[in-house]
């Protein structure tokens, strides 16, 4: 999986980077059976606006490109960390979400084809 990390209105420092890299690289085992050079995750970490100090001030984003489509998951709050929690999170969900509608559609197809034969 190829990643590449963009940070808006903060520095993007080591520490943020390794996170994100131990975090979103995880999500790699969700991906084995996807062609590996054909996956790309494209992150994006930082303050939503500049002039706010309180509230969901950060943000994370991620945009996967998979062979077939593409999967995106957008996360706020008061800590930039659990912002990139919360996003893996929900990217992990939307994985298994697709690869169940793949795996589902591939049953359903080999059923069809059952059916026409008999």
């Amino acid at each position: 999986m190829q990643l590449s990390i963009k940070a808006t209105g903060i520095e993007l420092t080591q520490a943020i980077s390794d996170y994100v890299n131990e975090k979103i690289g995880g999500l790699e085992k969700y991906l084995k059976r996807m062609d590996n050079g054909a996956v790309e995750a494209k992150v994006e970490v930082g303050r939503s606006t500049l002039h706010h100090n309180k509230g969901k001030i950060f943000r994370a984003e991620i945009n996967l490109t998979i062979p077939g489509g593409l999967l995106r998951a957008e996360e706020s709050s008061e800590d930039l960390y659990t912002s990139i929690d919360l996003v893996h999170d929900e990217m992990k969900r939307q994985i298994v979400s697709y690869k169940e509608k793949k795996i589902e559609k591939t049953v359903r197809k080999a059923r069809k084809n059952e059916e026409e034969e008999i």
